[in-house]
């Protein structure tokens, strides 16, 4: 049985922050995961702080502090980086119809913050609804993000020499746990179990078939046409409209860590 569903209010910035907060709980343990490795990979203060304030994608960031600290030339790093955040071409896309009308700068800026984890909370306040996420909502709801892995990046730097290695207090596992918390979320009836399913089946299958972090486009494509099929055969479309796309989109996250 389907449990009742009341989308959030997207009118302001308070709004948004609110929807952040289970981003928050994720982002400030795994960005002092990074910032303990980038420390741990002699990257000085400066330059891991300004990943998380300019680049602000945290697979890209860990990639990043694994190949600098191999000496990769930059082309091999920029080149594997644009790889791993191809699937930002599609949550531009599926989140573009629920923004309500901005200039273009602001647009700019908002797809410069979106993120993982930021899509599926704001899709998931959409709730189907079209053009209803304001820029005061998003602002919130980025900007209160991105001030958590900022922060958790410094608190990474300045306890870095106390930690040691992040995996021995499970700090690698934060951000696995806040995408299964983000995932429940999502589950509203049999058809978000099922799209759910087939995205991290497909997910994993591809990814053993050495595909790696590209199998994301092609699973995420393959479970939403699951969820579409099976909305037009059920006769009729999920109270929250962006379950199917969101939890296609969040079931595909690979095992990459960060925004």
């Amino acid at each position: 049985m389907r449990r009742p569903f009341s989308p959030p209010s997207t009118a302001s910035a308070s709004d948004g922050i609110r929807q952040a907060l289970p981003i928050i709980l994720g982002y400030v343990p795994i960005g002092m995961a990074y910032g303990v490795l980038g420390t741990t990979a002699g990257l000085p203060f400066w330059a891991i702080l300004a990943m998380s304030v300019l680049v602000y994608a945290g697979s890209a960031q860990f990639l990043a502090v694994s190949l600098l600290g191999q000496g990769v030339p930059a082309v091999t790093l920029v080149v594997t980086t644009f790889i791993v955040n191809l699937r930002h071409l599609l949550y531009s896309s599926a989140i573009l119809p629920k923004l309500a009308p901005s200039r273009r700068r602001r647009l700019a800026w908002l797809a410069a913050e979106l993120t993982d984890e930021s899509f599926v909370m704001a899709c998931r306040a959409a709730a189907g609804r079209e053009a209803s996420l304001t820029f005061p909502f998003m602002s919130g709801l980025q900007a209160a993000s991105q001030l958590s892995w900022i922060s958790g990046s410094v608190l990474g730097v300045l306890a870095g020499s106390y930690i040691g290695d992040p995996t021995r207090y499970g700090l690698d596992f934060a951000l696995v746990a806040m995408f299964i918390g983000l995932l429940a979320l999502q589950m509203h009836g049999r058809r978000e179990v099922v799209v759910a399913l087939v995205a991290g089946l497909v997910s994993l299958l591809l990814h053993l078939a050495g595909l790696g972090a590209t199998g994301v486009i092609p699973a995420t494509l393959i479970a939403s046409a699951v969820g579409m099929f099976l909305g037009k055969s059920g006769g009729k479309v999920s109270g929250d409209g962006s379950v199917e796309e969101c939890a296609a989109e969040e079931g595909t996250i690979r095992e990459a860590t960060g925004p």
